[in-house]
């Protein structure tokens, strides 16, 4: 099974270095004792290490295993960042829904009830502001005056530190725009800052023109595309968090970025990435040798085994009624996922029989989800696999070996479509046609589903994301960009706490500061409606 850089990095250099720094971000660090000491960095390769455990915040919660948490007050489930980040931007829209409603806080945001107590949007707040705050750490650590002080003058470790420390800065940035996104505001600190200091309130403008800064100079300086160790950020992750956020500029700022989005999109593109031949091998334990990815949560059974994004989604997708874990490579949690009508209809024309992206299982279930509790209603997915693409299995029957797809060369030529068809000057029709039809033969393996220019519409770019980035975390933020979350214009099952779908109040494109996070800083506001 594949071989992870940062994983045993870990032991010595991640969350307990950092969990005295996080209370200047408002978390609250499970063991408060624990500091950054210099003898730490009497071995070179504790610089590195250091970064591994800067990392090591996307994909782990602790240092005891996948039940420990580093944040006091949330467990391990409630606070891991790809869970998280999956729950807020999947769960809450057309594409799934979660049996078992009892799980603290799922029910809200499945029926878009949540509000500022609801322990997931604390998860997320907590675990992403603790990364920034690990990377503040970071980059206080390394600065060159504490260099200077340690003695350290070998040039080849001083250039990699160098870029260590632009690596920290992007995932900074990153933090910041999932808090921007999510959010719409945050409490802003850099190393610059004492910790323990209550950053002040930054709002979506200010965030956006921070993160811009920050992303457009470290994407001068990280390593090129696809020449940094796996799971390491490089130029085109830079460029991929710019493409996302100038594709949603409008929704931020309310700013037509489209032309410096197809702008990033072809720098992604020119990085050297190449459709993966076979659409499921983005999706199976191997998937790190995929050609097409640019950036994943790292997951292994045997070295990082947390209740992340893909070891949910895994075990969550075997059915309760076809019980078919076996073929995934897991175990399997007895129905937990579903999908909503909506999502399945995008799939139900003929012209879909041979599409590769629909591995939909219906058997004798009904399409219909009238009450969530029945794990055998609704329709049930088969996209992701514990199993190689050549069928070896997985380390671990409960732990995947599959990474989640975070970013990768698929959602690339669909926003280059997508803002074609919104008239970016720099983008051609033409390409971007012929960028829609690169996704459909790959997943026909013929052109027989080829489009025309006449078929790329705004609501077939918005379907055609969903047939292609399905529970990849990216759709409450397409439905909001495409007017299609609030309001009623777009119903789906169980939108709005009703079965057939209701309209749900527009301050619900964003979600509360939590009631906790307010208490700890003063600087900070609640969003309107909450």
């Amino acid at each position: 099974m594949k071989k992870i850089k940062f994983n045993l990095l870990i032991v010595i250099g991640s969350f307990a270095l950092f969990t005295s720094c996080t209370d200047d971000l408002n978390v609250t660090p499970e063991d408060d004792d624990v500091f950054l000491t210099e003898a730490y960095f009497n071995s070179p390769a504790s610089y590195k290490t250091g970064l591994g455990g800067v990392y090591a915040n996307l994909s782990l919660t602790g240092l005891t295993g996948a039940g420990s948490s580093n944040i006091q007050g949330l467990d391990a489930g409630t606070s891991q960042f790809g869970r998280c980040l999956w729950n807020l931007q999947n769960l809450t829209t057309d594409e799934v829904i979660w049996s078992y409603e009892n799980d603290p806080g799922l029910a809200e945001l499945q029926r878009n009830t949540w509000t500022t107590s609801n322990p997931i949007i604390l998860g997320m707040f907590s675990r992403t502001m603790a990364q920034v705050a690990f990377c503040n750490e970071y980059l206080r650590q390394t600065s060159p005056a504490k260099l200077s002080e340690r003695g350290v003058t070998n040039a080849a470790l001083l250039s990699d530190i160098s870029l260590y420390r632009e690596e920290a800065r992007a995932l900074r940035a990153y933090a910041y725009y999932n808090l921007m996104d999510l959010y719409g505001k945050a409490p802003f600190n850099t190393e610059n800052e004492a910790v323990g200091v209550a950053g002040p309130e930054y709002s979506r403008q200010q965030l956006f023109t921070y993160i811009e800064s920050e992303m457009l100079a470290v994407a001068q300086t990280l390593k090129a595309p696809r020449t940094n160790e796996y799971g390491r950020v490089d130029k085109a992750f830079a460029w991929m968090v710019l493409a996302k956020m100038y594709l949603n500029a409008e929704v931020y700022i309310g700013q037509n970025k489209y032309d410096q989005c197809v702008t990033m999109c072809n720098n992604v593109i020119g990085g050297g990435y190449i459709l993966e031949p076979n659409y499921l091998h983005n999706f199976t334990a191997d998937n790190h040798t995929s050609t097409e990815m640019i950036f994943t949560l790292q997951s292994d059974g045997v070295v990082t085994q947390n209740y992340g994004p893909t070891t949910v989604i895994l075990n969550g997708q075997v059915g309760s009624v076809e019980n078919n874990g076996s073929a995934f490579g897991v175990g399997g949690w007895g129905g937990a996922l579903r999908l909503r009508k909506q999502f399945v209809q995008k799939f139900t024309d003929a012209s879909f029989s041979t599409d590769e992206r629909k591995t939909i299982i219906s058997g004798a279930r009904p399409i219909e989800i009238t009450n969530i509790a029945l794990q055998g209603q609704g329709f049930v997915l088969g996209k992701f696999s514990n199993k190689t693409s050549t069928g070896a299995a997985g380390a671990n029957q409960t732990f995947v070996d599959t990474d989640f797809p975070l970013f990768r060369l698929g959602d690339v030529y669909l926003m280059y479509a997508e803002c074609a068809k919104r008239g970016a000057a720099n983008a051609s029709m033409s390409q971007a046609v012929t960028y829609i039809n690169d996704l459909r033969e790959r997943a026909n393996n013929s052109t027989a589903n080829n489009i025309s220019s006449t078929d790329l519409t705004l609501d077939f770019i918005l379907d055609e994301r969903s047939r292609e980035l399905h529970w990849e975390g990216h759709r409450r933020q397409d439905l909001i960009r495409f007017n299609k979350y609030v309001g009623g214009s777009y119903n789906w099952t169980w939108k709005g706490n009703s079965s057939s779908g209701v309209a749900i109040s527009n301050h619900l494109k964003v979600f509360p500061i939590p009631s906790t996070s307010l208490a700890s800083n003063p600087n900070l506001t609640q969003n309107t409606g909450y």
